[in-house]
């Protein structure tokens, strides 16, 4: 264990969720101040000292109905700054949810590379190393940080609570696009450990260009099989619709799906009333604030993911 002492922090919009990992590291959360001004500038201060401290900063970037994702990404990065001013030997930033993520490649003349963007502005404020959760693109991510980082993947704690769900049930893990491929086969491989039984593979055909989706093609098998459609995030919902669409009418008995984010925005809380799809399930990396009640105690499971987080601090507090 590092001879450092711990600050453990939690911005006020991820409290919530700091909490849950304070709770699993059996580590209290350190005091700090958030203050907002008339104009809708703000400051964020550590109310402790934290000079040779190993400061870890709890702090999902989503948007919602108080702060949009860039006011969090900013307070994230003033709070890490004053900690570093403030004496901090060590600065992590634990993202459950990295926003801008989704743009780490260029495929358009001048696009954005976000993703490397956001990582220039971590190193600005001196933040030392990055825990992130189901990340868009893991080999972006990596090759976009030049400081350390380290990576929650969901398909442990999703295999975990499918292989209690579907029992000894004939299961195909789909992929809604070739993109995630890798993803959907790391749950597939993390089914088949848990259960002892062959868990087959499926993909989705997909194209978007503005905006707009194309490609319909289900390659692989699910007739007769119960399809669990796994991805990162849940936004729109368009492409899980799509997926879900292709699976019942190519044959699958039931129709699952597992994202990590469930952010759920426009019509996507529709997803809970479509027939096709059994049940949805996420992490709680973004709270389902945008789901009535109603639909989500009916359709929607949410499986935390403090308890790994918490690991993945006390790894790093070891190093």
């Amino acid at each position: 264990m590092s001879g450092r002492p711990l600050a453990l922090f939690g911005m006020q919009a991820s409290r919530a969720y700091a909490e849950s990992v304070a709770r699993a590291l059996e580590a209290p959360l350190a005091p700090h101040e958030e203050r907002s001004f008339e104009d809708g500038e703000h400051k964020s201060r550590p109310l402790q000292d934290v000079r040779g401290h190993d400061a870890f900063v709890v702090h999902a970037l989503h948007g919602d109905a108080e702060q949009v994702a860039a006011e969090k990404l900013c307070r994230l990065l003033f709070f890490c700054g004053a900690l570093k001013d403030a004496g901090a030997e060590r600065v992590t930033a634990v993202i459950p949810y990295l926003c801008y993520a989704r743009k780490d490649r260029r495929t358009k003349p001048n696009d954005p590379i976000t993703t490397r963007y956001i990582a220039a502005m971590f190193e600005a404020v001196g933040i030392d190393q990055v825990i992130a959760v189901e990340v868009h693109n893991l080999a972006a991510f990596e090759n976009a940080f030049r400081v350390p980082t380290r990576h929650l993947e969901s398909a442990q704690l999703f295999a975990t609570y499918f292989a209690v769900l579907l029992g000894d049930a004939d299961v195909v893990a789909v992929s809604p696009d070739a993109g995630g491929a890798k993803r959907a086969e790391q749950f597939r491989a993390a089914l088949e450990e848990r259960t002892g039984r062959p868990v087959n593979s499926a993909y989705m055909e997909k194209f978007r260009s503005a905006g707009v989706l194309s490609g319909g093609r289900l390659v692989g098998e699910v007739r007769g099989r119960t399809a669990v459609i796994v991805d990162d995030l849940i936004s729109t919902g368009t492409t899980l619709v799509r997926a879900a669409r292709a699976c019942r009418a190519a044959g699958a008995d039931r129709v699952f799906a597992a994202a990590a984010h469930g952010l759920f925005v426009g019509g996507a809380p529709e997803l809970l009333d479509l027939p096709e799809l059994e049940r949805i399930v996420t992490l709680d990396t973004v709270p389902p604030f945008r789901v009535s009640p109603e639909r989500a105690a009916r359709r929607l499971t949410v499986l935390g993911s403090g308890m790994p987080i918490a690991r993945m601090i006390a790894e790093c507090r070891l190093g």
